[in-house]
């Protein structure tokens, strides 16, 4: 992969690449709608993302090149920037226009990009071509930004310059990752611990469900509304401002205010994940991996039958996963209504997990799953093809 990505530029730029970067993709371990109601997350980086190999040059241009999209651009170094229909290169311009606005010195550059993230599984494919961009831009021209800095201009770009309504997690879990380690991580305030996670003998297995997926932003608006109704019926009693300032027990004693029976069914699901995270992190920092499993299982079910924003092809994965004594634990990743289900599977047989997988799916939806196999990977970084 390495030396080819050098030829690559040479072949297009006709010149060496001078640095290489690299920032992952990432999972959610668990923790699922949590991030709007305050609480705790447990994403992780994968060993799956984004390469980023760079030359200056002299003409005070920026060229961006992709070996995953055909789309090319050549833009002048400029005061302000906005944003070109929807092509992918849109990513890197927003960080060039962040660095700009904070009236950062910059010079042109000749980029390659490529990335081995499976485009629209809802495995972070943009935020790991946002924060590799600003990593490279901060290393190049020695800014001293730090990485929190980087995280949150990240997000400026995806939210401000894009245009797309999403938390930090993303971000926060490609810049952050460290090998071996989730992160468990508060939305609200970014405090963040790193938990051991050893998978032993076993590896993540990212299934991506290949349902054509457009964000069901109506759906999630929904949920975002019907956590806040939740909300706001249990302020009548308690001083609270986020859903996840309170755990099960307490929630036990005052869920009698609310009386929506689907936003109860909505709250109920958000506080118990949280305490499922933290149980989660405990059983990884014991090593123990079976119950680990167990509360993927738990956050998967939940997921379906409480916030309702599984559906039949995620539920497929996680049903077959139940089937094969190879498989620790199961459940749905990211938003829902498509995209991934993650499992924790015997890396000695992954390929028997794989096949059985994609068999059970193809007969019952129609059509086959694409599976991955990952570990847990470092965050961003400069890497030396040496």
């Amino acid at each position: 992969m390495k030396p080819q990505l050098q030829q690559e530029f040479s072949k297009i730029y006709h010149k060496e690449a001078t640095r290489t970067f690299f920032s992952p993709g990432r999972v959610n371990l668990i923790g699922e709608h949590i991030d709007y109601n305050g609480g705790l997350v447990m994403p992780c980086a994968i060993t799956f993302g984004t390469y980023m190999l760079v030359s200056p040059n002299n003409d005070n241009v920026f060229r961006f090149k992709s070996l995953n999209f055909d789309e090319t651009a050549e833009i002048p170094l400029q005061e302000s920037y906005i944003k070109h229909g929807t092509d992918w290169y849109n990513y890197p311009i927003g960080v060039i226009a962040y660095f700009l606005q904070q009236d950062k010195k910059l010079q042109g550059l000749d980029i390659l990009y490529y990335g081995d993230i499976p485009i629209g599984s809802g495995l972070s494919s943009s935020a790991s071509i946002e924060v590799v961009t600003a990593f490279a831009l901060n290393e190049l021209f020695n800014i001293g930004f730090t990485k929190l800095e980087l995280v949150k201009l990240s997000k400026w770009v995806e939210n401000v310059f894009i245009g797309l309504n999403s938390g930090i997690m993303d971000q926060f879990s490609v810049a952050f990752g460290e090998k071996d380690k989730a992160l468990m991580l508060n939305c609200d305030t970014l405090e963040y611990q790193a938990v051991d996670s050893n998978l032993g003998d076993n590896v993540l297995a990212i299934i991506n469900t290949n349902k054509p997926r457009k964000l069901a932003e109506s759906k999630y608006n929904e949920r975002v509304q019907e956590c806040q109704s939740a909300l706001k019926a249990l302020q009548q009693e308690l001083d609270i401002s986020y859903l996840c300032d309170i755990d099960t027990k307490k929630f036990d004693q005052y869920k009698h205010l609310i009386t929506n029976p689907t936003v109860l069914k909505r709250a109920t699901h958000v506080i118990a994940e949280n305490d499922r995270v933290k149980l989660a992190a405990k059983a990884l920092s014991d090593n123990n991996l079976e119950e680990f499993g167990r509360l993927m299982y738990a956050s998967h079910d939940s997921l379906r039958d409480l916030y309702e924003v599984s559906g039949i092809e995620l539920d497929t994965v996680v049903e077959y996963a139940r089937t094969n004594p190879s498989v620790a634990g199961a459940r749905m990743t990211g938003a829902g209504f498509g995209g991934c289900a993650i499992a924790l599977v015997k890396a000695n047989d992954f390929d028997n997990f794989s096949k059985g997988v994609i068999d059970y799916y193809t007969e019952k939806i129609g059509y086959a799953p694409s599976v991955y196999k990952s570990m847990i990977g470092d965050g961003v970084k400069e890497i030396n093809f040496l």
